[in-house]
């Protein structure tokens, strides 16, 4: 985001006190955000996208567009925008979680790791996105992809994020 001195030329504003203004409107109608430092965070994508309703991924149905609601994909998909953000996939290790390289996975720190969660970690110096498991007291690190090795750790595990969302462009 813009300091406030960016927005002030922006916005052809000379004062601060008057971009200081603007900015807590911002805020006021949820467009925009501080976060612990003061900076400024954007709350919402630019636009909204219509949620038209649903749609059979079973047997064909009869569809009916109905405008149900509209939605940012920020709401649907962030929960903790100061501890979130993207990774682009290299490599194939996941591929049978349908994570394929060249996605984006949205990733989120500070979270509880959980059994089966994939995870963004740091194994033995060496970074790596695998499924999180543990068996018997001892945690590993689990690939989507028969050709890829269980990995234990053998000096240090740190898990950096868990990943939230895939994001695929076709």
């Amino acid at each position: 985001m813009p300091s406030y001195s960016e927005i002030g030329k922006l916005v052809g504003f000379a004062s601060k006190n008057a971009v200081s203004r603007l900015v807590q409107k911002l805020i006021k109608e949820g467009a925009v955000s501080k976060d612990t430092q003061g900076r400024l965070l954007p709350m919402r994508a630019q636009g909204e996208i219509q949620m038209l309703g649903l749609v059979e991924a079973g047997f064909p149905a009869v569809a009916e567009a109905e405008l149900a609601d509209t939605i940012t994909l920020d709401e649907y998909l962030i929960d903790n925008r100061e501890a979130s953000f993207l990774l682009r996939v290299k490599g194939d290790s996941m591929i049978d979680a349908g994570i394929q390289e060249g996605d984006l996975v949205l990733v989120e720190r500070g979270r509880e790791v959980r059994q089966g969660d994939i995870v963004i970690a740091e194994v033995d110096g060496e970074w790596t996105m695998k499924y999180y498991r543990t068996k018997a007291g001892k945690v590993y690190l689990e690939p989507a992809n028969k050709n890829y090795p269980l990995i234990f750790p053998t000096q240090a595990l740190n898990i950096a994020a868990i990943v939230r969302a895939v994001i695929r462009k076709y």
